[in-house]
């Protein structure tokens, strides 16, 4: 064998040598081990911010009958300018409405113009425009508008009223220019709290609605409520509040009728019931209903807030009160509870200044405490203060254990001649 194929030979078998198979990295994907029937391999899941928790809280406040009798209207009337201004009504209780996220207040009257039969006081109101003007200063935003003198204008009195409250930018129901309109619930949202707010009247002093009409005003119905609410709550409201026009007149105490239909309201689902009629004060009642997850859902009704403006000078009719009602949300669980009430007994001073008698609404606590009014006498000074102690007194008595069984819920009547 010559020198060169001896290299050659030694070169292929280096060459052989070297090809020693060695473990390959593979570059693929590789197979589940639980496909291959192994222990399951962990895998890696990306990690989900938690929901930020959060508290949002707004405040309902309502007040009873604003009412405009004669003597309320000539307290506002400037001969000079020819105009009304019934600002002063409301002023010395705007700091505490001012504090509200929805401020309702019971319209017990139309808003039709002088051109609709003058401006008039009891039996068929009509009040001039500007009472709305002072309520919207005062704080108020949901007036409601179902109740006995709904129709004391007649369809042209309902429409007008519903039309000087839209034009200040005040919400209303109760009443309603057509069927589509009847059909709409109001939900008003603040601080993330949706308010759906339903109105209702136990009907119109005998006058009656026009024929095909009834849209016009909503009369209690507990079946058409029931489904109302469940209509409301379908349609994202977190709250729900009734304002009813019932009971008897100036009686101090929720008739059976009264108790078993807001028992029955409350159980179908509403929260709030905001009673409106008698005139005078009646107490309010906590309810607590099994709700969510076994948690308990507290429900609060007002059986009447008495009148909050007017005329009247029967006992007890010139006494009010303002309810404080706090709610609060939770995110992300979107749970909606109340939380707090609070009652504000309220007085009407009916005064002489200028000539002529005047009006306005003042708080008694803040009144009594701070005796710095220079329009009370000392003597009414002490007749407020026995008023304050007595209206707390009878706002919180139904929430003691209450033993009285309500059976029957009969149909409300329609008084031809309730103020």
């Amino acid at each position: 064998m010559n020198f060169s194929r001896m290299l050659s030979v030694i070169a292929m078998l280096s060459i052989a040598g070297c090809n020693i198979q060695t473990p390959q990295t593979n570059t693929q994907p590789t197979e589940s081990r639980s496909l291959r029937g192994g222990t399951p391999s962990p895998i890696a899941t990306p990690v989900r911010a938690k929901p930020k928790s959060e508290i949002k809280e707004a405040k309902l406040i309502a007040v009873g009958d604003i009412m405009m009798h004669s003597t309320q209207t000539r307290s506002g009337y400037d001969a000079k300018k020819q105009t009304y201004n019934f600002d002063n009504f409301f002023a010395p209780v705007k700091s505490i409405l001012s504090t509200g996220d929805w401020v309702i207040g019971n319209l017990e009257t139309p808003l039709a113009g002088k051109d609709a039969g003058g401006y008039t006081g009891y039996p068929l109101f009509n009040a001039p425009a500007q009472l709305a003007d002072a309520a919207k200063k005062a704080g108020f935003n949901i007036l409601t508008t179902a109740n006995n003198h709904a129709l004391d204008r007649g369809e042209k009195g309902v429409i007008r009223t519903i039309g000087n409250l839209g034009d200040r930018k005040i919400a209303s129901t109760g009443t309603a220019k057509s069927i589509a309109e009847a059909s709409r619930t109001l939900i008003i949202t603040k601080n993330n709290i949706s308010l759906a707010m339903l109105a209702y009247s136990y009907g119109t002093n005998g006058i009656p609605i026009p024929k095909g009409k009834d849209y016009l005003v909503s009369l209690i119905d507990e079946k058409k409520i029931v489904k109302d609410i469940a209509k409301a709550r379908k349609q994202g409201a977190d709250i729900i509040a009734i304002s009813l026009h019932f009971g008897d007149e100036y009686q101090r105490q929720p008739n059976p009728q009264q108790k078993q239909l807001v028992e029955n309201l409350l159980k179908a689902g509403a929260d709030i019931i905001l009673g409106s009629h008698p005139h005078v004060v009646q107490p309010y009642k906590i309810f607590n209903f099994p709700g969510k997850n076994g948690k308990t859902r507290k429900a609060v009704a007002i059986y009447s807030m008495g009148n909050f403006i007017s005329g009247q000078t029967q006992k007890y009719t010139d006494l009010g009160v303002i309810m404080q009602i706090n709610i609060r949300k939770k995110f992300p669980e979107k749970t909606t509870e109340i939380t707090s009430i609070k009652t504000i007994p309220t007085w009407v001073h009916r005064y002489t200044l200028n000539n002529k008698t005047n009006y306005r609404v003042l708080p008694l606590e803040t009144t009594v405490t701070q005796k710095k009014d220079s329009l009370l006498t000392n003597s009414q000074y002490q007749l407020l203060k026995a008023y304050l102690q007595e209206m707390n007194n009878h706002l919180n008595s139904l929430n003691k254990k209450d033993k009285t069984a309500v059976k029957t819920a009969p149909t409300p009547t329609n008084s031809a001649s309730a103020e």
